[in-house]
């Protein structure tokens, strides 16, 4: 029985996904062009059949299309050849390699066609034909916002990208960035602390991880949140493919906030890649004196909303700040888990606990209690309290 391309025969058939990468990278063609043949065809395999039954062009002419119905764009000889040939073996190597890599726990691939891939994504003239997924794919459907920055963020920078973080995720939204240093790092993490979680758009292949120093959150993005590329695995880094894989981080989202940007900035081809995307874009001010300032200035200046407090995010999107007693009880679960991560079987106070976690008082000890009520710690006299084995 001949294979249907299907979100089921993608994980099963080398063929079917050969005719996916041999489309994504055939010499000559670009995103645009390879999408809106996809698109018109449904299927790598399906507008292969379509070129190849074209007339023949005429000698230094363009196969193009009538306006009833034909390939729906004009492409040179070359592309036609490129399109048109069998994949290699290169391609069919690589595709039993990532059938191998998708059949991994937590691993899994996403074509163009495949009715759950993200839709805001789908709506860019752009969108990659196949998506290398690692986590909780689910996110990639829901309500995405971006924050993106500077990899040489400020201290004051960082933090800022942390707490946004934090605040629009435990306001429903899933944050992502693209695992830089700097900026991005603290989106991530401030994504992973609230109900929301965080996705990581990575510029090379999804079996690597960049730059190393972001390994842990790597793993951490991978288990609690999701990690996606459009490269073919093995991709190394390379400096042109990180401002391409920026039109994902505004194309998965609802808007784009930057927190602190030079004027020649990777986080500005991803504010200039949400405008052009019809999406919302936000800005940090910050000091006139601040390189780190100029680029959000000058986004501001062009029409960008200003961001002070995670309201202004909010109404910007026409969404509303969760109930603060929401945000309490999301504040108090945190600091339960850091408690229990962190007292160990020999008693301790809840001022000691408090001052060596920088907490408030009050709310470690109201920590403490739910602790204490779950049954995993307990009260002793003198106001300590101990870990329970479990």
């Amino acid at each position: 029985m001949q294979a249907t391309d299907t979100q089921d025969t993608i994980h099963q058939d080398a063929e079917v996904l050969a005719s996916w990468l041999h489309f994504g990278l055939a010499e000559g063609v670009g995103r645009i062009t390879s999408a809106a043949l996809v698109r018109r065809f449904g299927t790598p395999r399906a507008a292969r059949e379509a070129l190849l039954a074209l007339p023949p062009a005429l000698p230094g002419t363009e196969a193009e299309t009538d306006a009833a119905g034909g390939i729906g764009c004009a492409l040179s000889t070359g592309q036609l050849r490129s399109l048109c040939a069998a994949p290699g073996a290169d391609v069919r190597a690589l595709a039993e390699r990532t059938l191998e890599w998708a059949a991994q726990p937590g691993n899994r691939l996403m074509a163009l066609d495949d009715p759950l891939y993200p839709p805001l994504l789908r709506q860019i003239v752009d969108p990659p034909l196949l998506l290398y997924i690692k986590g909780n794919a689910a996110l990639l459907r829901g309500q995405c916002f971006a924050i993106v920055g500077s990899r040489n963020a400020s201290m004051q920078g960082k933090l800022n990208a942390e707490h946004f973080g934090q605040c629009l995720s435990d306001a429903g939204l899933t944050i992502v960035s693209g695992l830089a240093r700097g900026i991005d790092a603290g989106a991530h993490r401030g994504g992973l602390r609230g109900r929301g979680s965080s996705v990581a758009v990575i510029g090379t292949g999804a079996d690597r991880i960049y730059p190393r120093a972001n390994e842990a959150l790597a793993h951490e993005l991978a288990e609690q949140g999701c990690i996606i590329s459009e490269f073919p695995l093995g991709t190394p880094p390379c400096a042109w493919q990180f401002p391409v894989r920026n039109r994902i981080i505004s194309g998965l989202s609802r808007g784009v906030l930057v927190v602190e940007a030079a004027t020649a900035s990777g986080s500005l081809v991803t504010a200039n890649a949400a405008l052009e995307q019809n999406r919302d874009v936000f800005a940090i001010p910050g000091s006139i004196h601040a390189t780190l300032s100029r680029g959000c200035h000058r986004l501001l200046r062009d029409g960008a909303v200003l961001v002070e407090t995670i309201d202004d995010v909010l109404h910007g999107l026409g969404l509303s700040q969760p109930p603060r007693e929401t945000m309490l009880i999301n504040e108090l679960e945190r600091a339960a888990d850091v408690l229990l991560d962190v007292l160990s079987f020999d008693p301790l106070t809840a001022d000691a606990l408090a001052s060596h976690l920088r907490l408030d008082v009050a709310a470690t000890q109201a920590s403490l209690l739910a602790l204490e009520l779950a049954g995993l710690i307990e009260r002793l006299p003198g106001g300590l309290f101990r870990r329970l084995h479990r």
